[in-house]
């Protein structure tokens, strides 16, 4: 008959087992994309919305109304773009396609790429036209182009914001022209922004490029960062009586890559200033490493009937880190789990968590899973395991 059981695992937490890590004296932080680096706040803006965000860790460095509803102008023409870049990769256009404009579009105030009635514009002139020039009209020739109107258009944008997680935004327009239901916040953008880099990389370019030349007229990108030395590659400037002077940008120094969203500033002038000195902020006050490869061992737990004594607990991704490098030394890393955990333990299954703490922050965790299968024991295996347990809780 088989002996009883008189072992309950419960769960614990305890310190990490550190290898690669302490070498590099530092400890893991994982923050998702809506937790503020609380630290980084002691910064001040002058900006009415602002956030900047490291996007290979999603960390927020700093944010200021983030969530706040706002005019976005021009910025706007980010998920215009997004909407182009999607329909040439589907098929639905390709850059050498002509597409015709309307009087609509034509009359069109604002920023111009001066098209004229009638015109057929390659697509590619288009793309630089709305990035580069940011032009209104060459905005509306897309929109017709792909919704029949801008008004189908705008709808066929918001739905596909509200996919996207851009959950504060509504458009009623592709060209950021001024509208009570026109809106969205920083975070929105920000994360907009994001995905136009991560899933558009071959159209990206277009966002680096200082000047474009149609009807004989040259027009330089307005972005104001892609002129100083800060790695600045995209994306887009904004600027209405009630929006004030925006800008969503992305610059990139290494490995890393920075997005930055600010709104509401007072002149270009001092939009470009801002600008400037909260990308030189966030390149020089933190730092940003890989400190676990996927796969790698982080801890072991001990098994319960096992053919194996441990079994290895490992992430799934790469594990990387964004602090502020005078905080590197005071994140906690442990380990919670309920050991030992009984056999039979497959491969990849979820088995325990990495808890980070950090100062000023919400606790946060990163699932670990189990690196190997472990077999339960055979019968003789138990038997024997089950009384030397036994004997020694006789002995406690």
């Amino acid at each position: 008959m088989a002996f009883p059981v008189s072992f309950a695992p419960s769960p614990t937490l305890r310190p990490a087992h550190r290898t690669a890590e302490a070498a590099l004296g530092m400890v893991i932080v994982w923050l998702c994309f809506w937790t503020s680096f609380a630290s980084a706040q002691s910064l001040e803006t002058s900006a009415r919305e602002a956030i900047l965000i490291d996007m290979s860790t999603g960390t927020v460095l700093l944010e200021h109304n983030a969530d706040q509803r706002m005019p976005t102008a021009s910025m706007s023409k980010i998920m215009t773009m997004y909407m182009v870049f999607e329909a040439i990769e589907q098929g639905r256009l390709s850059l050498d396609d002509r597409l015709p404009v309307s009087e609509r579009a034509w009359r069109k105030g604002g920023s111009k790429m001066f098209v004229e009635v009638g015109d057929q514009i390659r697509v590619e002139d288009l793309i630089r036209g709305v990035i580069v020039q940011s032009g209104n009209d060459a905005s509306i020739v897309f929109a017709e182009a792909l919704a029949g109107t801008e008004e189908a258009f705008a709808r066929l944008m918001t739905e596909r914001a509200h996919d996207l997680g851009l959950n504060h935004s509504n458009f009623a327009n592709a060209t950021g022209w001024p509208d009570p239901n026109h809106y969205s916040t920083a975070a929105d953008l920000a994360l907009l922004a994001q995905h136009l880099i991560t899933e558009f990389p071959q159209f990206y370019h277009y966002y680096s490029e200082l000047e474009f030349t149609y009807a004989g007229i040259t027009q330089a990108n307005r972005n104001p960062l892609l002129y100083q030395n800060v790695g600045a590659d995209g994306l887009k400037t904004g600027h209405t009586n009630d929006a004030g002077y925006g800008l969503t940008a992305s610059a990139r120094q290494g490995d890393r890559r920075l997005v930055m969203v600010i709104n509401g500033l007072s002149s270009a002038r001092a939009r470009s200033d801002e600008a400037v000195r909260l990308m030189n902020w966030g390149f020089r006050e933190f730092e940003t490493r890989t400190l676990f490869e996927a796969g790698e061992v982080v801890d072991r737990a001990e098994v319960w009937l096992g053919d194996r004594d441990t079994v290895p607990l490992v992430l799934a991704e790469d594990l990387a880190v964004t602090v502020r490098r005078t905080d590197a030394d005071e994140v906690d890393l442990r380990v919670r789990l309920a050991e030992p955990m009984p056999a039979p333990i497959a491969m990849g299954d979820t088995v325990a968590t990495l808890v980070v703490d950090i100062p000023g922050l919400p606790e946060r965790t990163v699932p670990l899973f189990a690196g190997a299968d472990v077999d339960r024991q055979g019968f003789a295996g138990r038997v024997l395991t089950q009384a030397r347990q036994l004997v020694i809780d006789a002995l406690r």
